[in-house]
This record gives structure tokens, C-alpha cells and sequence, in this order.
């Protein structure tokens, strides 16, 4: 008899399972089982991947949920119910039911929903499972109360009429027999079906331990605690469906339900589609006419702003050829729409990066002002970002200053809709260190004796387990010898990688058509944050939703807040403000800071690795940044491309520069005949070989993922192109062996030569401007001490003065103190908060300098400027001109704010002083500096 498991948790349940999605499958086609369900706990988390897989491997998916039910009462116990999707109409309706539970329903964490929100219209297309004992008919059924069941049962029922099951489970608990015998009389008096299910938990019975462990590093209990509360047995796990028919002998039809709902359960979902959101358009225009018509208007502009380097009808051509294909591949609106935020984000001063990824390669992203470097210029390939030979969104990674990301982001919700716009879910798994110490744990190890197994494991992104007992020899060693280590390492290997948390996307924003239920359920923590969708990154481009990236870049603010700087400055003696965006690239001064190698906060630029690479290459102009950025990367590092290049550029290698042929100079001349670019490989293969730009993209590509199949097809067709234009068969594949070298080190052009703008505009401000570079970078970094301490010896290294905070002259932020002087701010004080310098700042504005330690105390709410301020204060040097010393300050410190507490009760009263004095006449009194030390003699 055959059987579909029909109730399954994995890892992205996040509270319990070990099962992970690509196993799953594997397993139930292993197993011969035509179709599995997968009810994660109160999300659809891993849908879309489940989905794809399942199909890849040829079983039938069925996307369900289990979800928890509010009971009326405060100390009635929440129920379980679990959906299955029988179409794409249960779907939309268990989709909008799960972000209902996130963004209504959260209890104590918890999601739920409420039985209010049931209805016969928004359960259409979905069959429900009771939930053995977990659900409120089987409670009911255990605890003897049948009436309660029939009840329970009718309300069921009414809503899924035909399409409501009685479950059945085996799985070792108690009165399991007993709700199971009340449960099939239920069901046979009232012509119910039941179906079994074995609410698998992980895949094989030999993985229960992984699974408690993984239940007591979200519960924060010990495995060993002999009072925990053991929810989940040896036998959740993918049962054979012979091993269920014999489970289940005494009771055929509860096996047959269960492949009878998976054959009404024919959920067909169109993964793949793009849904491009609609952009408001002047009534009667098109949008691929808009766009024809505002990238033309926008390159006009640009001409006329700044020479090219090429002429005014390459940039024509240029233009007209990427609008066809954009307009072609239906694109027109993603252009139109990200051309608009940016577009808002600069007018309403938020800094925007120039350009990010290869979409710095699109022309008319530069006429559209979504990026700002002339890809004409630089040789930035438009094919490098949109291929039209191979379908895929453009994505333009938009970097914004940091302050004003947010305020971006609820522009495109206020525009589009904020039931259409949202940020998108990431996920946090259990990295390598991080599980052993939560293994090491819930084990009941020592927390020293962990750490120590835990620092053994080296430091590098990604790592694995597997990896770290490969690379060092002492953890091996230990994992050898010692049962104890091998008993963590060996728990820990079986839930590292597992989905340990939600989380919101660094960048990633999506916008739907319409409401954003109709494409992906929607997710939001307990603590009220953002709405994100329950899909990542790679799923809701799937599910047909476009993403944005919003990217908030810390070094656009550090450049926006020193030519904020700057520009007060220069309007002083009536100078034209600074334009960022304006520099000439050529400048002198740029370059000697750059080969001084003084480029400490200078965007990508300043890490000690960085700095050699630069003492040897010595830049002298902009490409040798744009190389810079390409160069610094392990493969070229190892590879010995760096040192090729550099002793290229120096004139050191013994002859002339080897261009491979006379027709790739113009191509390689920039990087002195080293192929550095993915941008050149494409050149080389469109010059020589006659590759069209999108086929030379495809032969990169090819080239990245070194498929040997693949690589053979286009040796072929790039020697055979190469002789029809002149090249030896030889030479030919010469050229052929070394572009595949150098395309596994190759780099994106585009993002580099984009982020060389950055690295060159803030070299700029530093070489000309460092005071105001220097007090925006410390501004920027003074939440961390370690930081600071290394700017400021930065700053006396390049001769910059760093004045002490001072109370009466210090803002919130560093600030310029002169050419060669920075004033240290007060919000970099240690433990005083940004609400008390405000409080400080505001209070001297309004009413000027405060003359002694005794009007600072009169004068502020000591509500907001407590003790432990005043202190912090006091000892960083703030208060220094207030008073002789420290020592005295100190000293006076409680009479002071006695005083002004006094004070402030007095004002509260309505009571002026002895002298009739308002409160803005007694602030401005001068007070004897030591008014409240007088010596006793001096009242006799």
C-alpha cells in the first residue's frame, strides 16, 4: 500500500528539525514515494526551494503549513491545525493566513492566528489536518470530553467542508492507543476521514540526538536535564511507507488518505516570471518612450557638462543600441523606476554613490543619473551588465549614505504603496565556531574548556568543520584522542549550515504589482520591526518579484558630512562651494598622498596589505586605482599577476610589452598588456575572434565556471574566428589558454572603476582638505574606541592638531578646528549619550557660553544631564575651562548640582530669586568661580 507523508517539519522551522531540504528529497525519491508535504511551523520559509527541488527530482510537492490557534481564555493552551494547498487559490489564501500570524498575531514570539479570522471564503482550496493530539479535537478526545470534540469537529467542519481529516500518529507517546481508538469511532459515526502521519522531525532514527540538541540550543536547555519537558520521539523520522503500512495495519485507510490528499493537492506555482511594478507615467506616454525620451534629454546634459573622450555620436549610438535592447527585453520600467529614487535621494540630500557591480557598464544608467561614471571613458562594457543573449534581470546595487538609506526606503512605500513594497528575509545558519560552543553547551561542557576547542578553529569566512580539522593539526589531534572532543565535533558537524535564525537583507528591497501576499507571505519579529517577505533574495525573484538593493555605504557619509564641512567654510570668504562630483582627476596633490601610501580612511585604500601594494605600484594616475582595487584580491596576489604588473608599469621587465597581437593594444595598453579585466576578455574575444559582446559575455562566464565541455565548444569557435580574421592557429590558441588563466583572477571593471572613484575622491579630500576628511571620518567612527585611538594617531602623523573636548566649543561630532586642528567631539565622550549633548549644545545656543561649573548645573535639566554625565564630562577634560582643575571640579561637583536642583525646583514654584531675576537674567549672572568654597571665617 503506498503512503505520502503528508506531515513534515525542516530546518527553517527554526524551532526543531534537522531536515534539510536537498536530503529530503533525495530521500523520498530514494524511497520510492511519489509525492512528500512539508508543513514547516507558522511559515513558508522554504517553499520555493522545496518546490524546485522536488521537481528537479521528479515527486510531487506539497506546500502545507502547521499553524497555532489563539484559544479563547488565558489559560486555555493554544491548538495546532495543519493546511495543505490543493491550489493556487488555498495558496494566496494560506499565504495571507501566515503573515496575518506575523504581523497580528505574535504572542510572546509566538505567531498565531485567531479563530475569528477563519471563513469558509478564506480557506477555499486548502484541506486541513487535526493535528493528532496537538489539535483541539484530539485534546479533547484525550481528556474524555467527546462532547467538546464533536464541537470541535462541527466548527471544522463548516469550514473545510469535504476537505477536513481526523490525523492519526504513532509515535511512542502516551494515550497515544487511547485518542487513536476515540479517534477512528469519532471519525466513523460522524463519516470522517482519517489520514496517518508520522510528523517527521529528521530523516533517519539515528538523527534524534542532533535534533534534541538543536531543540536545546533554541530552548537555552541541557541535553541532560533530566526536567526538561521532551516533546519529540525516536520516532519522528521518514518512515518507509512499508514500515507505516505495518504501523498502521489495523486502520489501511489511514494510508490511503494520505496519497488520496496528495492526489487532490495539485498546487502548480509559475516560478521564474517576472512582475515588473508599473511606474506612473504622464497620461498618454509609454514607457519605453519615457525612458527613449529621458535617457536622451539626461546624455545631453552629461555632453554638455563634461568632455568625452569619444565622439558625440559614439555616446548616440551607444545609447540607441542599449535602449533597444532594454526596451526588447521589457526592462524599460526597472530603469524608469530605480532612475526615480535616485533621483529623489540626491534632491532631498541624500548621498548616492556613483555606481556599483557592472550596471557602471550601462550608458544609459549614466544619461539617467543612476550612475556617475562615463562608461564610454573607461571602456565599461553595457554587455557585462544586460546580455541579450542570455535573460536575466539587471540588478543595480545602489549605495547610499548610511544616515539616509531609510528615508529612501520609505520614499519607493510611499510611492508604490507600503502594502507592495518591503524589505526581504535573510537567513543565519550555524557557522563552524558558533555551533560548537552552542553544542558545547547544551552538552553541559565548561565554557573555558569549550572556548579553548573553539579558538582552534581558524579564522576564515566560511570555514567548515571539515575544513578546520584538515587545516590545524592541534584540533586534530584532539578530535583524535580525546572521546569528549570527538563527541562535540561530531554533534556539531551534524547541524553546522543548519537555518538558525531570520533576519532582515542588508539591501534588498522588493516592489510588487499589487499587494505583496499575492506573490510571497510576509514576516516580522517580535519586537514590531520591519515587514520583510518570508522569501530570501534568490526566492522572490523566483516567486516573479523584482528586488532593489538599497546599500547603505559608510564612506559616502564621511564624504558628504567633510564637504558639508568644506563648504561652510569656503562661503565664509565667499568661495564657490566644492562639488564632489567635479574633481580633476589629474590632481597632483592626490597622487603624492597616494604614494606616500598616507591612505589611512581612504576608501578601500587603507589596509596594511594595501598599503605595500601601493609602495611598489606607485599610482599615477586614475587607471592604476581602478587596478588597484581589481589587483588587491588573493588570486592575482598568488598568481603573480601583481608583480607582473608592476614591473611592467616600472619598465623592469626585459623587453617590450607583449600585446599578444597588434589588435588587442587599445585593449590592454591600460594594464600594460596583463589581462586584469572580465571587461577585457570580452574585448579580446569581440576583436579577434568576432564574438559578439553578449556571446564574448557567455564565453566569460563559461570561462568563470571552467566546464570542460563547455571550454572545448568555445576553444573551437575562438580559434576558428581568430584565423578567419588573420591570427596563426598557434598564437591563436595561445591567446585562447591565457585569457582562460586570467579569467578565473579576472575582475568586474565596472565595480572597480566605480569604487576607484570613491577611493579617489576621498584620497582628494584628505590631500587638500584633511582637517574636515579627518573630523567627518572620526564623526563617523566614534562609537568605537579602537577606531578613534588609531584616527588620532593618524592625524598626528600627518600633523592635524586634536584639541580636547570642550564643553563650550565642542559639537556632537568632530569638528574642524582650523586648517591644521580638529575639536573633539562630545558624543565620542564615553558615557555621555547623544540625548544629553543635545540637551548641552541646544542650552548654549539659546543663551550662550557657560560661565562656571555652577551655571552649567543651573542651567541644564539634570534630569537628562545626570551625575554619571557630569562625571564622564569632568574626567574627559570637557569642563576644563570651567574651573582650576579636575581635582576641584570635582570637588565643587555635588554643591553645583544641589544648587541647580534647587534651582529648578524653584522655577517649577513660580519663585524668582532675592533679586527679582527671570531665569534667562540668572543664567547670564556671573558667578565667583569659587562662590561655594568659602572659608568659615568669611561668614563671621
Amino acid at each position: 500500500m503506498g503512503f505520502v507523508h503528508l506531515r513534515l517539519h525542516t530546518e527553517y522551522s527554526l524551532i526543531d528539525s534537522v531536515v534539510r531540504v536537498p536530503e529530503l528529497v533525495n530521500a523520498v525519491a530514494e524511497a520510492g514515494m511519489a509525492a512528500v508535504a512539508v508543513t514547516d511551523q507558522s511559515n513558508l520559509f522554504a517553499m520555493v526551494k522545496f518546490y524546485r527541488e522536488a521537481l528537479a527530482r521528479g515527486v510531487k510537492p506539497i506546500v502545507g503549513v502547521d499553524l497555532t490557534i489563539r484559544e479563547g481564555g488565558e489559560r486555555q493552551q493554544a491548538s495546532k491545525i495543519a493546511l495543505l494547498c490543493q491550489s493556487q487559490t488555498g495558496y494566496g489564501n494560506v499565504t495571507r493566513l501566515v503573515s496575518r500570524a506575523y504581523l497580528e498575531g505574535q504572542q510572546r514570539g509566538v505567531p498565531m492566528i485567531d479563530r475569528s479570522w477563519l471563513s469558509p471564503r478564506d480557506l477555499e482550496g486548502v484541506v486541513a489536518l487535526s493535528c493528532a493530539m496537538e489539535g483541539d479535537v484530539g485534546r479533547a478526545l484525550v481528556n474524555a470530553r467527546e462532547q467538546d470534540a464533536e464541537r470541535a469537529l462541527d466548527q471544522w467542519l463548516a469550514l473545510f467542508p469535504e476537505r477536513f481529516y481526523i490525523e492519526l500518529q504513532r509515535l511512542g507517546r502516551p494515550d497515544e492507543e487511547s485518542y487513536i481508538a476515540a479517534a477512528v469511532a469519532l471519525a466513523a459515526r460522524r463519516g470522517v476521514p482519517v489520514v496517518a502521519t508520522n510528523d517527521v522531525r529528521f530523516l533517519e532514527s539515528d538523527d534524534f540526538e542532533s535534533h534534541e540538541a538543536r531543540v536545546c540550543i533554541h530552548d537555552g536547555a541541557l541535553l541532560t536535564d533530566s526536567g526538561r519537558v521532551r516533546r519529540y520521539s525516536h520516532q519522528q523520522y521518514l518512515r518507509a511507507p512499508q514500515e507505516m503500512a505495518a504501523l498502521f495495519a489495523d486502520v489501511p485507510e489511514a494510508l490511503a488518505n494520505s496519497v488520496e490528499i496528495a492526489r487532490r493537492c495539485s498546487l502548480i506555482l509559475k516560478l521564474g516570471e517576472v512582475r515588473l511594478p508599473k511606474y506612473p507615467l504622464p497620461s498618454g506616454v509609454g514607457t519605453e518612450d519615457f525612458l527613449r525620451e529621458q535617457a536622451a534629454r539626461g546624455l545631453a546634459q552629461r555632453l554638455a557638462q563634461q568632455a568625452g573622450t569619444a565622439p558625440a555620436a559614439h555616446y548616440h549610438e551607444r545609447l540607441r543600441s542599449e535602449l533597444d535592447v532594454i526596451c526588447q527585453m521589457g526592462f524599460a520600467g526597472y530603469f524608469l523606476i530605480v532612475a526615480d529614487f535616485i533621483h529623489w535621494a540626491r534632491a532631498n540630500g541624500v548621498p548616492v554613490g556613483p555606481g556599483r557591480g557592472s550596471g557602471a557598464g550601462s550608458l544609459v544608467a549614466y544619461s539617467l543619473g543612476i550612475t556617475d561614471l562615463d562608461p564610454l571613458k573607461y571602456d565599461l562594457l553595457f554587455e557585462r551588465f544586460l546580455n541579450p543573449e542570455r535573460v536575466s534581470m539587471p540588478d543595480f546595487d545602489v549605495d547610499f549614505c548610511m544616515d539616509g538609506r531609510d528615508r529612501v526606503i520609505e520614499y519607493v512605500a510611499h510611492k508604490y504603496g507600503r502594502e507592495r513594497v518591503s524589505q526581504i528575509i535573510t537567513y543565519g545558519t550555524m557557522a563552524a565556531k558558533a555551533v560548537v560552543r552552542d553544542v558545547g553547551r547544551v552538552l553541559g561542557m565548561s565554557y573555558g574548556y569549550v572556548d579553548r576547542i573553539a579558538k582552534l578553529i581558524p579564522f576564515e569566512l566560511g570555514i567548515t568543520l571539515e575544513e578546520a580539522l584538515a587545516k590545524e593539526p592541534e584540533l586534530k589531534k584532539l578530535y583524535e584522542s580525546e572521546d569528549e572532543v570527538r563527541n562535540l565535533i561530531d554533534l556539531a558537524r551534524s547541524l553546522e549550515g543548519l537555518t538558525r535564525n531570520a533576519g532582515v537583507h542588508a539591501g534588498g528591497v522588493v516592489i510588487a504589482p499589487s499587494v505583496l501576499t499575492d506573490f510571497a507571505p510576509l514576516y516580522r519579529d517580535d519586537s514590531g520591526g520591519s515587514v520583510v517577505t518570508q522569501f530570501d533574495k534568490d526566492d522572490v525573484e523566483a516567486a516573479g518579484l523584482v528586488k532593489f538593493d538599497f546599500l547603505g555605504l559608510r564612506t559616502l557619509t564621511i564624504i558628504d558630512r567633510a564637504v558639508a564641512i568644506i563648504n561652510r567654510t569656503r562661503a565664509l570668504p565667499g568661495a564657490p562651494a566644492l562639488d564632489i562630483g567635479a574633481l580633476p582627476m589629474d590632481d597632483a596633490d592626490t597622487y603624492t598622498l597616494l604614494k606616500s601610501c598616507r591612505t589611512t580612511a581612504v576608501f578601500q585604500l587603507e589596509s596594511r596589505g594595501m598599503k605595500d601594494l601601493i609602495r611598489r605600484l606607485q599610482p599615477d594616475c586614475f587607471e592604476d586605482i581602478v587596478a588597484l582595487v581589481a589587483l588587491f584580491r588573493p588570486g592575482p596576489l598568488q598568481s603573480g599577476m601583481v608583480d607582473d604588473f608592476i614591473s611592467r608599469k616600472h619598465g623592469n621587465s626585459s623587453g617590450p610589452i607583449d600585446y599578444l597581437h597588434p589588435s588587442l593594444e587599445t585593449i590592454l595598453k591600460p594594464t600594460y598588456g596583463v589581462i586584469l579585466y572580465q571587461e577585457q576578455v570580452m574585448q579580446i574575444a569581440q576583436v579577434l575572434a568576432g564574438y559578439t559582446l553578449g556571446g564574448a559575455d557567455l564565453l566569460r562566464r563559461a570561462m568563470g565556471k571552467k566546464s570542460p565541455e563547455e571550454m572545448a565548444k568555445q576553444r573551437s569557435v575562438f580559434v576558428n574566428g581568430a584565423l578567419a580574421r588573420g591570427a596563426r592557429q598557434g598564437l591563436a590558441a595561445h591567446i585562447f589558454d591565457l585569457m582562460e588563466k586570467f579569467a578565473g583572477y579576472g575582475f568586474n571593471k565596472s565595480h572597480s572603476a566605480a569604487y576607484a572613484l570613491l577611493s579617489y575622491q576621498t584620497a582628494y579630500l584628505k590631500a587638500h582638505y584633511p582637517a574636515e576628511f579627518m573630523a567627518a571620518v572620526l564623526s563617523a567612527d566614534m562609537d568605537h574606541t579602537d577606531k578613534v585611538v588609531t584616527l588620532i594617531k593618524e592625524c598626528t602623523d600627518i600633523a592635524l592638531e586634536v584639541r580636547p573636548p570642550d564643553i563650550n566649543t565642542s559639537r556632537y561630532e568632530f569638528a574642524a578646528a582650523g586648517d591644521r586642528a580638529i575639536r573633539y567631539g562630545l558624543g565620542a565622550v564615553r558615557g555621555v549619550g547623544q540625548g544629553a549633548v543635545e540637551e548641552l549644545i541646544g542650552e548654549r545656543e539659546a543663551h550662550g557660553p557657560y560661565r562656571s561649573l555652577e551655571d552649567l548645573c543651573r542651567r541644564l535639566d539634570l534630569q537628562k544631564v545626570n551625575r554619571r554625565v557630569l562625571e564622564a564630562l569632568l574626567r574627559s577634560g570637557s569642563l576644563d575651562g570651567l574651573g582650576a582643575n579636575r581635582a576641584t571640579l570635582m570637588q565643587r561637583l555635588p554643591a553645583a548640582m544641589q544648587l541647580g536642583d534647587q534651582d529648578s525646583k524653584a522655577h517649577q514654584a513660580g519663585q524668582d530669586d532675592l533679586f527679582g531675576l527671570a531665569p534667562d537674567e540668572r543664567a547670564a549672572a556671573p558667578l565667583p568661580a569659587r562662590a561655594l568654597e568659602l572659608p568659615p571665617s568669611a561668614c563671621t
